[in-house]
């Protein structure tokens, strides 16, 4: 454990300017996603789970839910709904008996597809993206968020910015 190098005030504001920032991100985020997948009758958790399939060529339950940043029992309810529709199957490997993973039908691939192609389409939509655009005409590029990268990976391991990275490379190589 390191020394406390930071005085109480410091802390407080870090904290709150925190929140306040990524609360108010998230909220515009989740409002947009909302608005994307709605037409295809998905909510954002459901979508998330075949965003996270479909990159990672199927996935675990836990995998999933962590990367998800959702409980297990959310991962798996919200799975077993997309189940019901056929866009995903459950099973069990032969050398992984306890793990439960889930792959996409080709129903669910191509509903994913769609829902790329709606994104695709809506870029004016999205009011995250065009908000970001004059920072990508003043550096010739989106920002790419080392710093909350670095503060993601002390919370949640580097496990789960192995499994960012995985999914960013099967982004790149479709599109």
């Amino acid at each position: 454990m390191s020394e406390q190098n930071y005085s109480l005030q410091e802390a407080i504001l870090y904290s709150h300017k925190m929140a306040q920032l990524t609360k108010a991100v998230w909220k515009q985020i989740e409002k947009d996603w909302q608005n994307w997948v709605k037409p295809f009758d998905l909510n954002l958790n459901e979508h998330h789970i075949l965003w996270i399939c479909y990159h990672l060529d199927g996935a675990s339950i836990s995998e999933i839910s962590k990367f998800g940043i959702m409980h297990v029992s959310t991962a798996f309810n919200f799975s077993k709904k997309l189940e019901e529709r056929e866009l995903l199957t459950f099973s069990k490997r032969e050398e992984d008996k306890r793990n439960t993973y889930i792959e996409l039908t080709e129903s669910g691939k191509r509903l994913f597809e769609e829902t790329m192609e709606a994104h695709a389409q809506g870029t004016d939509k999205n009011t995250v993206m065009q908000a970001s655009l004059p920072l990508k005409d003043l550096y010739g590029r989106f920002p790419e968020f080392q710093e909350l990268e670095a503060i993601v990976k002390e919370i949640y391991g580097e496990e789960y910015l192995d499994i960012l990275d995985r999914s960013i490379a099967s982004i790149k190589a479709e599109y």
